[in-house]
């Protein structure tokens, strides 16, 4: 158990019997009457995303998660095959459970896994990547009706806006969050 004012990103939660990751969360005192905690959450099973308000101070129930370090090492069919870094001992994950994180892994890829009483929650991924542009169009100069950006596809089969300057087989790092592009790595 903890209290609402223990709240932070990434924890679970239990309410009505289901698992609740806390996504984003803000304390509010207003100037009148108590204060209370405006939550985001996303059910860990289903993705689905809810605004959730709590009194300050009240307690919840909050599930026990293990992270273990994993690395991404193939896939197998419609499975995704994870490796423990420390125990060698692999897992292997629908792309239901792996979600949205697919579009970002490549083999050798380092994740963490949450688990809850020996079942896969979901893929933690680091905030960027770094991965190689496989196709875009070449782009040409004075083209400024897009905004300067063009669409690239990156190795996991994602597709982006890139800066016009970018050639197939550029390495970019991408934010893992919102997909966007960050920078061009050398």
């Amino acid at each position: 158990m903890a209290t609402t004012n223990d709240l932070k990103n990434g924890m679970v939660l239990v309410l009505d019997q289901q698992l609740w990751s806390v996504v984003e969360f803000q304390h509010v005192k207003p100037g009148k009457g108590p204060a209370f905690v405006r939550t985001k959450l996303k059910n860990v099973m289903s993705g689905k995303g809810v605004d959730k308000t709590f009194n300050a101070g009240l307690k919840v129930e909050t599930a026990t998660v293990d992270r273990r370090d994993m690395q991404y090492s193939y896939l197998d069919g419609d499975m995704y095959v994870f490796m423990d870094t420390s125990s060698w001992e692999q897992t292997s994950l629908t792309a239901e459970t792996v979600g949205s994180a697919k579009d970002f892994m490549i083999e050798e890829q380092d994740v963490v896994i949450a688990f809850h009483e020996g079942e896969a929650l979901f893929v933690e991924l680091p905030a960027s990547v770094v991965l190689e542009i496989q196709f875009t169009e070449p782009g040409l100069q004075g083209d400024r009706s897009s905004g300067g950006t063009k669409p690239a596809t990156l190795v996991t089969g994602l597709e982006i806006q890139v800066p016009l300057f970018l050639n197939e087989g550029d390495k970019v790092k991408v934010d893992t969050r919102s997909g966007d592009y960050l920078e061009r790595v050398k």
